[in-house]
């Protein structure tokens, strides 16, 4: 999707991803290679203007090496950051930005001397590597978190208190070479087993939450001093504490819904940032609320996307990928409508006629 927008703003692109069926092979020269592979990374560096990362697990060093070569943005430093759960707790807490509690959890003995605040079950989550639940294990006491510990080589963790949460939502925003920035609307976010299910855009909560929002957001931004697209995702609590859970230093999932129904989508302003280029207007248009589509959808074979486009403002996006695996995502469904309620309901029924399994919403 980065390589359909900037083809379509004139640019040409390079990619290196060791996957030999990487989807944006087909928009793209395609460096099949390791993300630290030197010689890939020095056809790389002389080839293109500027650099981005569409993926945070990517060495840092890598960004470093090619950052002395060629612009870089995101930059290396906030990459490592981001990629990183314990480096990403402690860069929010000392900075002041609102986090729930947590632990950093390196040997086994960290277990054995929590503070006496802290209140399980938790969740364990290993420091990197980790998305759509992956690398995550619910814990109900410190003794279950150090086998779940053991059981993972000891690798570092991080463990965070279970909290009563009101919903989950979400800030894509864009930050140019120049500090400039633009956010897009606060988007709704409904998970099932780890996995972002829906996004509604824009939430359904207050002008006062979502701007607060948006200003978290954005002071992490600037203390990171963040050039591109950056997603932070944030917990709503019941008693409307507003908690930062984790971000991507990327274009996210959960801003899908901008390529159709904001003036510039996160992709086009990602470009934009890249390139030093002004950000474009993040103003949403229409209502919109997407639908990722998981590979268990092939379950019975090729699915019936005329249950999708039979609805005149569905758009559907496929990603090319050629296996559909149970949990992979391989494309995604928005629908815009003139109110959230109304762009809800047709994907709701978008959703049950393709077979995705239904979440409670309200």
């Amino acid at each position: 999707m980065f390589a359909q927008a900037a083809l379509a703003m004139g640019y040409r692109v390079v990619m290196l991803d060791p996957d030999t069926e990487a989807p944006a092979a087909a928009l793209s020269q395609h460096l099949c290679a390791a993300y630290d592979d030197e010689s890939a990374l020095a056809q790389l560096a002389q080839t293109c203007a500027a650099v981005t990362t569409e993926f945070e697990n990517p060495p840092a060093h890598a960004l470093s090496w090619l950052a002395r070569r060629v612009p870089v943005r995101p930059s290396a430093s906030a990459v490592a950051i981001a990629q990183d759960r314990s480096k990403e707790k402690s860069f929010l807490r000392e900075h002041g930005f609102p986090v729930g509690p947590f632990a950093i959890v390196r040997r086994a003995e960290d277990l054995a001397t929590l503070p006496a605040s802290f209140k399980f079950p938790a969740l364990l989550k290993t420091s990197r590597f980790g998305y759509d639940g992956k690398g995550q294990a619910r814990v109900e006491s410190a003794a279950q978190a150090r086998a779940v510990f053991e059981q993972w080589r000891q690798v570092e963790c991080v463990l965070e208190e279970l909290l009563p949460l009101q919903l989950e939502i979400s800030v894509v925003l864009a930050r140019g070479a120049d500090g400039a920035t633009a956010c897009f609307p606060v988007a709704e976010n409904q998970h099932r087993n780890g996995i972002l299910d829906v996004t509604i855009a824009p939430a359904r909560i207050g002008a006062a939450l979502a701007q607060r929002a948006q200003d978290v957001a954005l002071g992490i931004a600037q203390k990171l001093d963040y050039v591109g697209v950056l997603a932070v995702e944030m917990f709503v609590l019941e008693d409307a504490t507003l908690l930062v859970n984790e971000m991507a230093p990327r274009p996210h999932n959960s801003g899908h819904y901008t390529i159709d129904a904001c003036v510039t989508s996160q992709f086009e302003q990602q470009v934009r940032a890249l390139c030093a280029l002004p950000l474009g207007t993040a103003e949403q248009t229409r209502a919109a609320v997407m639908v990722n589509v998981l590979g268990d959808v092939w379950a019975g074979g090729a699915p019936d996307w005329t249950h999708v486009l039979r609805h005149r403002a569905a758009k559907l996006h496929l990603y090319g990928k050629r296996e559909a695996r149970p949990g992979r995502k391989m494309g995604h469904v928005t629908v815009m409508a003139d109110t959230v309620a109304f762009a809800l309901a047709t994907a709701l029924e978008i959703k049950r006629d393709l077979g995705i399994p239904p979440l409670v919403l309200s």
